[in-house]
């Protein structure tokens, strides 16, 4: 069984654990900054809240264990809510990703402080949960700036292009969906996945200890 999972069977609580903080805060992010902006939309559908049962989406988790990637359920949002629907859509999108990185400096600064008191590196089951927090909630950050629909990061370009490009835009949307799961389910993902574990982890991973390091190293 665990040739067919993403990670190693057991260190599967502490991914639980983990996807259950990273995906509540991450939808939690967005329907916050869309109140904030003016759209209540999340809030009067009970998605302004920490509970994870309001934004866990079953087979997003499922195959997040399973094969590296994965979603929650997507936060509703109305911009003619908004004041200013470009800036606040685009910080609206940001949101998610950007919460999942400062969950990552979070959980690396709680890493390193437990080393500091030398507790961590006693304790091999707090050294995994931390290693796999850190690890995953940069996965997230990375994986859901790209620019393929439905990720965070392709909204981020829908609300910054120009008006008769973000038409063209909805009109390819649904080949754009296509295209991405043709990526992460086929051999491609080789240039799209793998860099993100091989490369973007290790570099946020990197820039926080340069951070943090002199304080505690």
């Amino acid at each position: 069984m665990e040739q067919f999972l993403a990670f190693p069977l057991q260190q599967m609580p502490f991914v639980v654990i983990t996807l259950i903080i990273a995906f509540t805060i991450h939808e939690f992010s967005h329907a916050f900054v869309a109140n904030l902006f003016g759209d209540p939309t999340a809030k009067n559908e009970g998605r302004l809240t920490l509970s994870p049962i309001s934004h866990l989406d079953p087979f997003g988790t499922l195959l997040l264990i399973i094969a590296g990637f994965g979603w929650a359920r997507p936060v509703p949002v109305n911009p003619r809510n908004f004041k200013r629907p470009r800036l606040a859509g685009v910080l609206v999108s940001i949101a998610g990703p950007l919460s999942n990185l400062i969950l990552a400096f979070i959980g690396t600064l709680c890493f390193y402080v437990l080393i500091y008191a030398q507790v961590a590196p006693n304790n091999v089951y707090l050294y995994q949960f931390f290693n796999l927090f850190i690890m995953i909630n940069i996965l997230l950050f990375i994986f859901n700036l790209l620019p393929f629909p439905p990720l965070d990061g392709y909204r981020i370009l829908e609300d910054l292009a120009p008006t008769n490009i973000r038409i063209k835009m909805k009109q390819y949307e649904s080949y754009g969906i296509l295209l991405f799961l043709i990526i992460v389910i086929t051999p491609l993902d080789q240039y799209v996945i793998s860099p993100i574990y091989n490369q973007g982890i290790p570099s946020v991973m990197g820039l926080f200890e340069r951070i943090l390091g002199p304080f505690f190293l």
